[in-house]
Order: structure tokens, then C-alpha cells, then sequence
């Protein structure tokens, strides 16, 4: 992180006298400043379902899994995981084989089956800018935080990040920062189509574009922007239980079948390539989102998200 960035991110978080922390920072740790110490973790005995209303009903995209005695640290489960289950990639196996495509018995398998057990963490030794080198480094969202017993007392996330940096950031524009190869999919994708999208590009959140109307004197057949679905809306669809009453049968083919256009946002919020990056956190924060397109004359243009937020941070 820059002098700047550094100067701003601390004083952002109103931790004192700019000199001294900067002198404290090059020394101890100073992770626990912007982590999040109330962490809600799950037991590796936790069912699938279960994990994904957790995540819904906090808003969360991912959970350390604890053990329920000693709260030592031993996996993390993503949206990425669940989605990577609801078809998206190699833990659809779960389903498939061990249950014969059993849907409903399938996410009632404990978590410990689709966790990840190599888990990158920080320790409250560890400082912000080794926070930002890892996440970066390992384009990972989110850190744990343990003490030397290996035992969780921190969660540290780029939304974190994003949040200290609103009205901060007033000289980067979302022009310079934003991802402008968008992978976007269409309203009648099925949501087994959508997970694979997901998990295979590493995404959170992908536009939903439909046709605009035609027009032969200008540029013929256009796309327009018709909403967006996230990786959270995957999890909320997951964990309506009015969706399990209406099954006729126990397959996932059903549920992987029905179509992103019934589960999208479509009150999209957008943004335009000039808009200052410390106004964006502003709208995260106000939005509650994590994400936005970037949209100029009904054209997407490109997508920004919190991971860039981190970037223009440490540039």
C-alpha cells in the first residue's frame, strides 16, 4: 500500500496520529483495528442447508468451520463451495453418486464434505498491508484471524476494506479500476448454468442481459442490461423451504432447471466510468452490495467490484 492509501485507510478508522501509526504498523500487528471480532462460525456437523440459510440470513459469502469444543480453526465453507455442489463443479458428485442425485438428502450431508480444509488465515500478529498482499495474492474475499492456539477471534473480508475506504478514495475513478471483459449470461440460463459460470470464473455476481429493441438504422440488435444475480441469491433460492413443498420428486433437476430469471435482481444498481472510487464505497455501504456494472448510455461497459476496491488500495 502506498504512503496515501496507508495514511488515509488508518485515518479512516480515526486510530490516532498519522506519524505514529505509521510507526506502529512497520513493527505489531494492526489486523484487529478493521477485523470483524463478533465471528459466527459453524461445527464441521452442520448440514449444507443449514450453512446456506446462515449465510442468507447474515449476508454472508462464507463461514469458518470450528470445532465445537476447543473453536480451533479447521476448514472454511464459501457460496462458492455450495454452488460448486449445486452443480457448478466437481462436488455435484456429493449428489450424483453418492445419492443418486437424491437432492434432498444431499444438502443435509454435513459441511465437512464440501469445506475447505487448506485454509488461508491471518494471525493477530499479522498487519493490514500483509492482509491486502495475501488477498490479492491468493484472490481470496475473506481471512480468518487466529491467536497462537490456533483458536478464531477475527474474520477480516475486502468489504471491510471497502467500507474504511468511502470518501477516501477521491482521486481514482471506476474507469481505471474496473474489470471490462464482463461475463454475462442471458435471463433463460437455468441456475445449474449459472453456478457453473460462477465457480469456473471464480464469480460473485454476473449481468443478466437481454435483447433491446431493434434498431436497423442504427446499430440492428442490441442487449440491454435486465439484472443481475449473485451468488447469494443462488443461496436464498437454496434455503426457501416453499421450494422443497412444491417438488414432486426428490431429483435436483427440478431445482437446477429453474431459470436465473426468476431468482435475479432486476432493479440494477449502476454506476458510470467516471464515478470517484470513495463514492462507490459510499453506495456499497448505503446498498449493502458488493458489486455494481458499470453502465454509459444503456451500454455496459464493465463491472467493479470490492476485490478492485482492494486493488486501487494497494496500488
Amino acid at each position: 500500500m502506498k504512503d496515501k492509501s496507508a495514511i488515509n485507510l488508518r485515518k479512516s478508522m480515526g486510530r490516532g496520529s498519522i506519524e505514529h501509526e505509521t510507526r506502529v504498523s512497520e513493527h505489531e500487528g494492526d489486523i484487529m483495528t478493521l477485523a470483524n471480532k463478533d465471528v459466527i462460525s459453524v461445527p464441521p456437523s452442520t448440514t449444507i442447508i443449514e450453512v446456506a440459510e446462515v449465510m442468507v440470513n447474515h449476508k454472508f459469502r462464507r463461514l469458518p468451520v470450528t470445532d465445537p469444543g476447543s473453536e480451533k480453526l479447521l476448514g472454511i465453507v464459501t457460496a462458492m463451495d455450495i454452488l460448486n455442489f449445486l452443480g457448478g463443479g466437481d462436488k455435484f458428485n456429493i449428489v450424483e453418486e453418492k445419492y443418486n442425485d437424491n437432492f434432498l438428502a444431499a444438502i443435509n450431508e454435513s459441511v465437512r464434505e464440501i469445506m475447505t480444509r487448506e485454509v488461508r488465515f491471518m494471525t493477530n500478529k499479522d498487519s493490514i498491508n500483509d492482509c491486502i498482499d495475501l488477498m490479492l495474492e491468493t484472490d481470496i474475499g475473506a481471512l480468518p484471524i487466529v491467536d497462537e492456539d490456533n483458536k478464531v477471534i477475527g474474520i477480516i473480508t475486502e468489504r471491510d476494506f471497502t467500507l474504511a475506504m468511502a470518501g477516501v478514495l477521491t482521486d481514482e475513478l471506476v474507469e481505471n479500476y474496473m474489470t471490462t471483459n464482463v461475463i454475462t449470461t442471458t435471463p433463460g440460463t437455468p441456475i445449474e448454468g449459472v453456478s457453473k459460470i460462477m465457480v469456473r470464473n471464480k464469480l460473485r455476481r454476473v449481468p443478466i442481459m437481454g435483447k433491446a429493441m431493434e434498431d436497423t438504422a442504427a446499430h440492428g440488435e442490441t442487449e440491454e442490461l435486465e439484472g443481475i444475480v449473485t451468488s447469494n441469491d443462488v443461496l436464498k433460492f437454496l434455503g426457501d423451504n416453499k421450494l422443497f413443498s412444491k417438488m414432486e420428486s426428490n431429483s435436483g433437476v427440478e431445482i437446477l432447471d429453474t431459470k436465473i430469471s426468476e431468482i435475479m435482481a432486476e432493479n440494477v444498481t449502476t454506476v458510470e466510468p467516471l464515478t470517484r472510487l470513495g463514492d462507490l464505497c459510499e453506495i456499497f455501504r448505503e446498498k449493502d452490495i458488493g458489486g455494481v456494472p458499470v453502465v454509459k448510455n444503456g451500454e455496459l461497459l464493465g463491472i467493479l467490484t470490492e476485490s478492485d476496491i482492494l486493488k486501487a488500495i494497494r496500488k
